[in-house]
């Protein structure tokens, strides 16, 4: 079985420079210890292009091609944050982008691997202003702004997605249940991976009379919980162990 290392919702930016030296320091220490990465969306708190010269944005793309250049296999699940992620960033940091939702095989269990947002089907204000940024004509019209000017549009549309989040109960910003099973099953799939909620925990339940798991990773605003896949055990783990496992 791949050694593998899952984790979403870093949310990386200037303010939390601990973080990102954790983050990048997990990443130097990969390669050797675990075979594949999976990054499963919101790397960042805004990617507003493949243009960006952010001194910490431009940090993240070379970790993560030294990543790729001493072998491990990088995939890329883009976010709510950071879905302007496309195919400059891929060939710079040597990634492979994913879609909207992955299958793969851990130890013999299909697995699916989403970002998460899909699965909050409650939010129904969100998924309305998901589908309209993500329209292509959309994001041409963006991406053919100056930088500086999709840094502001993208900073007032934040504060505005923060008021608005404010205002929701918690339990309409989570996965729905319902959901969540329609998409295993649709799928064929008996474990669920996904972020974006930011409630990190392993849920156990029945799927159609077998054992089903849902992971849910955790963000890096405050905890820095990643999910890591061994032949031996499967476990939400902190960076900040792993570093020291990794010494």
């Amino acid at each position: 079985m791949p050694r593998a290392l899952f984790a979403s919702d870093l949310h990386l930016c200037a303010s939390r420079p601990a973080q990102a030296a954790r983050f990048f320091e997990l990443l130097a220490r990969a390669p050797g210890r675990v075979d594949a990465v999976y990054l499963l969306g919101d790397l960042v708190e805004f990617w507003p292009g493949d243009d960006d010269d952010d001194v910490l944005h431009r940090q993240l793309v070379q970790a993560l091609r030294s990543l790729t250049l001493a072998g491990v296999d990088l995939a890329v699940m883009t976010g709510n944050r950071d879905f302007l992620m496309q195919s400059r960033f891929a060939g710079e940091t040597g990634a492979e982008l994913l879609p909207d939702y992955h299958r793969v095989e851990l130890a013999g269990v299909a697995t699916l691997l989403t970002h998460g947002d899909l699965l909050c089907t409650r939010d129904v204000q969100y998924l309305q202003f998901r589908e309209t940024v993500r329209a292509p004509a959309r994001q041409a019209q963006f991406l053919g702004l100056p930088l500086e000017e999709r840094r502001r549009i993208a900073n007032a549309t934040r504060a505005g997605t923060q008021q608005s989040m404010s205002a929701k109960d918690d339990y309409i910003m989570d996965a729905e249940e319902t959901e969540v099973m329609r998409v295993m099953r649709q799928q064929g799939v008996r474990r669920l991976i996904h972020g974006h909620t930011h409630r990190p925990a392993i849920h156990q339940f029945d799927l159609d009379g077998a054992p089903g798991e849902r992971v849910v990773l955790g963000d890096w605003y405050e905890g820095d919980l990643v999910y890591l896949c061994e032949p031996s055990a499967n476990r939400l783990v902190s960076a900040e162990t792993l570093l020291s496992l990794w010494s």
